[in-house]
């Protein structure tokens, strides 16, 4: 089918989206990926970065930028955050932590909703907070599943390993103790958009004193069962 719609600056700057769709890209892997020319393709990135539609990761990489998201919210049209808010606060009253979902921007995970504790301790992540991709169960999931070429280059600096990662994809879920905030803990889960790929993490965190130095013997059923359940209705919502 032919997917052109006639306009063909705007279908080579849809070309360009698309690629940045699946994370972080230098110039020639846009050519790669976009088939463009090398000129075109840097014009193209250029012209989206300067109406913030793209921006560059601190390793010069092109990612999509904030303003999708602003556009996303203003159109009502965000169905994640839609269907995940509700089942984050579920979580939250199940398990007596804080929850928390995260996307990936570039090298950074950005908690898009959250549902805090109203008393006692807390590990208050606030909506808009930018962590490192180098710590943290919500990290470890959001890079378990990606291509090997970006996998490794996200374990430089890491504070978690290869074969780590590998135990997170075998059973699942991942927990952290003390990784990214001494004296906290976490536990987190995949959540899978379209064709099965992990577009966000959900996750329950809290002091240790709380979740011990096992969390995921505490509360990995019940965060891997919220994020199945955000999945399906995505799929659904899809359909």
């Amino acid at each position: 089918m032919d997917k052109s719609s006639g306009v063909g600056v705007l279908d080579k700057a849809v070309l360009v989206l698309s690629a940045l769709e699946a994370g972080p890209a230098s110039l020639a892997q846009l050519v790669q990926t976009t088939g463009l020319a090398r000129p075109t393709a840097h014009r193209l990135a250029v012209a989206l970065e300067y109406h913030r539609l793209v921006q560059r990761d601190t390793q010069g990489r092109f990612i999509l930028g904030p303003r999708l998201a602003e556009l996303a919210i203003a159109a009502g049209e965000d169905r994640l955050l839609a269907i995940a808010q509700p089942i984050l606060t579920q979580l939250r009253d199940l398990t007596g932590e804080s929850a928390q979902l995260y996307r990936r921007q570039g090298d950074v995970r950005v908690c898009v909703a959250a549902a805090e504790r109203t008393s006692g301790l807390r590990d208050t992540v606030p909506v808009g907070a930018a962590l490192p991709m180098t710590a943290g169960s919500a990290a470890q999931i959001l890079l378990a599943w990606e291509e090997p070429d970006r996998l490794h280059r996200g374990l430089r600096g890491a504070k978690f390993t290869a074969a780590a990662l590998s135990s997170v994809r075998r059973r699942g879920w991942a927990h952290s103790i003390g990784e990214r905030e001494q004296g906290v803990g976490s536990v987190s889960a995949p959540i899978r958009g379209a064709g099965g790929r992990v577009i966000a993490a959900i996750s329950v965190s809290g002091p240790l004193e709380r979740l011990t130095r096992s969390p995921g013997r505490l509360h990995a059923a019940p965060v891997v069962a919220a994020a199945e359940k955000i999945s399906e209705s995505m799929r659904r919502s899809a359909a």
